[in-house]
């Protein structure tokens, strides 16, 4: 085994909902994923040919090629695919649509000859693509929302903390989880998602008083000219008396 350590970026996906398609199905979606992911990378700036590709059933892990620049796999990376996703799902047929979970992590893994990677930071990496947190908010979003994302406490703080060009930390929100035996905390955001516009107040509606209220037919008294007096109820019925002087 190569004993040498390389620090390297990996990013997992994963199909939401993927079993129960048919054979069909899996492969059209599973080859439509790996080419919206390509292209994804390829506007990032990331050598999508010098990254290595593992197979993982409904999803394919990506180890980033050494050096690459973190911040570039959250902002362009992920909104790019989820730009791609959310059209490619306009036009598809419900067996075929898209939706995934993103999980992203970094560290010093192993890199054999063969393209092989190993390493602790593949199992961090695997227990964030299972996390519950990022499985619920996906399932809870609206069918437009395309993808989840979680990264990783290490990732974040190295990123989307600092707030560089294109990565906002208040998109994401803070959140623990439990996977088997790993515990963390990790950063989650919906890709895409806009926030509910605010709605206008409706006006308020005149409500009628209910008989035998206090204030049913009630009486407002006014002076009016003519030496008369105006008698109005509170349904807006008015009486006018003419007084006389003699």
């Amino acid at each position: 085994m190569n004993d040498e350590l390389e620090y390297r970026a990996v990013l997992a996906v994963d199909i939401e909902r993927s079993a129960g398609r048919g054979d069909r199905a899996l492969l059209e979606i599973r080859a439509r994923l790996t080419e919206m992911l390509k292209e994804a990378f390829e506007a990032s700036g990331v050598d999508w040919s010098a990254c290595l590709r593992h197979d993982l059933g409904d999803g394919l892990r990506v180890t980033a090629p050494a050096g690459t620049r973190k911040a570039a796999l959250v902002h362009p990376l992920v909104p790019e695919l989820a730009l791609r996703l959310r059209t490619y799902n306009r036009g598809a047929a419900p067996l075929t649509r898209i939706r995934v979970r993103i999980a992203l992590h970094a560290g010093d893994v192993h890199v054999s000859p063969d393209g092989t990677v190993a390493g602790s930071p593949l199992e961090v990496l695997a227990r964030l693509l299972d996390a519950p947190p990022a499985r619920a908010a996906l399932a809870g979003a609206p069918e437009t929302v395309p993808a989840s994302l979680l990264l990783s406490g290490h990732f974040y703080d190295e990123t989307v903390r600092h707030g560089h060009l294109g990565l906002f930390p208040e998109d994401f929100r803070k959140v623990g989880f439990t996977v088997k035996e790993h515990t963390a905390d990790a950063w989650l955001q919906l890709p895409g998602r806009q926030p509910p516009a605010k709605a206008a107040p409706e006006p308020a509606e005149a409500q009628e008083e209910p008989a035998g209220s206090k204030t049913a037919g009630s009486k407002m008294v006014n002076k009016a000219s003519g030496h008369g007096v105006v008698y109005a109820t509170q349904h807006g019925t008015q009486h006018i008396r003419i007084e006389r002087r003699h």
